[in-house]
């Protein structure tokens, strides 16, 4: 009779002792893999959620910064680029700047590589009487905005005014009754009227604009303007001012800046704000995972051991009990010529052949485990990214050499038993 046929008909007639340490090694490696795949798929899921709260986090801060830029071409202008002479002082007095510059400045501004604002606007403006309605006017002349060197001019803060065309604020409108379509004269030139602005509740409602050559040629200031306006770029830093400065300065050198503070800053405290508060809902995101996978994996690092531990106990006292119930027929098997290393070998090759079957039965156990517990989105094939063939070799090995271990000193026993001293006592 073959050692294997041994084996075979020991399993056979001795099946509860069989199952029972089947069991128990099913169960230790699908506690294994099981914990395997979970902690694997933790990590996937993770990864999605971060991943989709990142994209959520970008489309906030698209949606915000479009926001805030509508917001802010709402609010108009709110860089002032003054002259080098100008004195701030009077300026902030009266609301008006006596000093010019060459216009050539908007140009190099434009054909420059600045990205801290956009928008520019060149102009003069400067309190007059108008002679023929008998009024005081503040006379403003603006032309187009000035395209940035390579960056499309998106739609303008401010329209361009037609040469031989007037724009009217609200008090000059309603003081002189005028109306759009209708034809003045100003410092003895024609103009219609194309526009009237309703009250803005600041000096713009005692302003008259024409186009910025005709302000220009009306005043005296050929090639010179008193002003470049401009938008603050959202791509501005918290010391947004500072940063404007020393960009504008190393192009236009001696120029002042200056920004009109409480809109502007409100903007960018908003916009920082917000930008802060969904970067931090990421990151508060990201601990919260990392602590949940922590704990699983805290958890899975006390009871893996702890149930390896009992199987290995409960497979040990299995195989004892086992020798000791075949006390009689290990005698007769040892009586009949059957070899000590043959004895040894019928329960180190059992607990070989449990280990390898619970193996393959606990791996996928435990992998349908992890896979429902696991709860993957239904975009994500488990297949694909929780099997794992090192699992599974891992298995196959771990669990024949934790039983055939387990079963070690019950097979010594029986192997190093007399078997005269045996049949005696049976």
């Amino acid at each position: 009779m073959s050692l294997f046929h041994l084996i075979i008909q020991e399993m056979q007639h001795r099946k509860m002792n069989f199952l029972l340490g089947l069991l128990s090694v099913v169960v230790a490696v699908a506690c294994l893999v099981a914990a395997l795949t979970l902690l694997q798929a933790d990590e996937i899921q993770t990864e999605l959620i971060l991943e989709k709260k990142s994209e959520e986090v970008k489309q906030a801060g698209a949606q915000l910064e479009d926001a805030m830029r509508k917001i802010t071409k709402g609010l108009g202008f709110n860089i002032l680029i003054l002259p080098a002479d100008e004195d701030l002082s009077e300026f902030h007095l009266t609301g008006m700047v006596a000093k010019t510059m060459p216009e050539e400045n908007v140009k190099k501004l434009a054909n420059s590589d600045i990205v801290t604002v956009n928008h520019l606007l060149p102009m003069v403006a400067k309190k007059v009487t108008w002679p023929e309605k008998e009024c005081e006017i503040i006379l403003t002349g603006t032309r187009g905005e000035v395209p940035l060197l390579e960056r499309a001019l998106k739609k303008p803060l401010q329209q361009l005014v037609p040469e031989g065309s007037m724009v009217l604020g609200y008090q000059i409108q309603k003081k002189l009754g005028l109306k759009v379509g209708d034809e003045v004269k100003l410092l003895g030139q024609p103009f219609k009227v194309s526009l009237a602005y309703p009250e803005r509740g600041n000096a713009d409602d005692s302003t008259v604009w024409i186009n910025l050559k005709q302000a220009q040629e009306l005043l005296g200031m050929q090639n010179l303007v008193n002003a470049i306006l401009a938008l603050e770029c959202n791509c501005a830093t918290e010391d947004r001012v500072a940063e404007i400065r020393k960009d504008v300065g190393e192009i236009l050198p001696g120029t002042q800046i200056i920004e009109r503070g409480p809109p502007a800053l409100a903007r960018a405290e908003a916009r920082n704000k917000a930008h802060a508060t969904a970067v931090a809902s990421l990151e508060q995101e990201k601990a919260n995972r990392i602590q949940l996978i922590e704990r699983h994996a805290d958890f899975a690092a006390v009871l893996v051991p702890l149930v390896v531990l009992g199987c290995g106990a409960w497979i040990g006292f299995l195989s004892l009990e086992n020798v000791r119930r075949r006390a009689t027929e290990i005698g007769i098997l040892r009586a009949i010529g059957l070899r000590s290393s043959q004895v040894f070998g019928i329960f180190i090759i059992k607990a070989m052949l449990i280990g390898l079957i619970g193996a393959l039965l606990g791996y996928f156990l435990g992998y349908g485990i992890g896979v429902i517990w696991g709860k993957l989105p239904d975009s994500v094939h488990p297949q694909d990214v929780l099997f794992s063939g090192r699992w599974l070799l891992l298995s196959l090995v771990f669990a024949p050499l934790l039983a055939s271990l387990a079963s070690w000193i019950p097979a010594l026993m029986a192997a190093r038993q007399d078997p005269a001293t045996i049949l005696q006592e049976g």
